[in-house]
């Protein structure tokens, strides 16, 4: 018999994680042209790689890449759910790899793996949690690796309560 599906769905806590947990993101995101054209304006990157078709067609890729900072950003959010979705803060970012390139219209999932658990010296409500993860595409080529480590908080922490939505009392005015 499989376990129920929780009825409150509040993310992971310190205590839930254990070292060689794999997770991996219940959704895809495809990339689209205005994912690519937009991040690379917001962000000032002025490489005509990413939003000039002719210059990039007469590259190796033949057309244009998408920001390797977005796709970055878009693996870890897409992690998020599963990992830090009670997490107080990022703390670094390292040894980024992007093995294959990513051209609008491809689908990304991410998949997550714990390494390493420990409980913070400063701030005893929270714990510090290391990741790597990896965005996969459509075709299960890997396009980005990273490893992340992030503050998450412990189940009881007081500041866990802020972001719940307020008890109702009314009573339901619908049959």
């Amino acid at each position: 018999m499989s376990e129920a599906a929780p009825k409150e769905w509040r993310g992971r806590f310190f205590e839930d994680f254990e070292v060689g947990d794999v997770y991996t993101s219940r959704l895809g995101r495809t990339v689209t042209e205005a994912d690519n054209v937009w991040f690379t304006c917001l962000t000032m990157n002025t490489n005509q790689m990413h939003f000039n078709d002719h210059y990039a067609a007469g590259t190796p890729f033949g057309r244009p890449l998408v920001n390797s900072t977005f796709t970055l950003a878009l693996i870890t959010g897409l992690t998020i759910p599963d990992t830090s979705e009670n997490g107080a803060a990022n703390l670094e970012w390292t040894d980024i790899k992007l093995p294959k390139p990513v051209f609008v219209g491809d689908t990304l999932w991410a998949q997550s793996e714990v390494l390493e658990l420990r409980e913070s010296e400063s701030r005893p409500q929270m714990g510090v949690v290391t990741i790597r993860s990896r965005g996969i595409n459509q075709d299960g080529e890997v396009v980005v690796e990273f490893r992340r480590a992030f503050l998450c908080y412990k189940r009881d922490a007081p500041e866990v309560q802020k972001g719940r939505a307020p008890a109702v009392d009314k009573p339901w005015t619908v049959a």
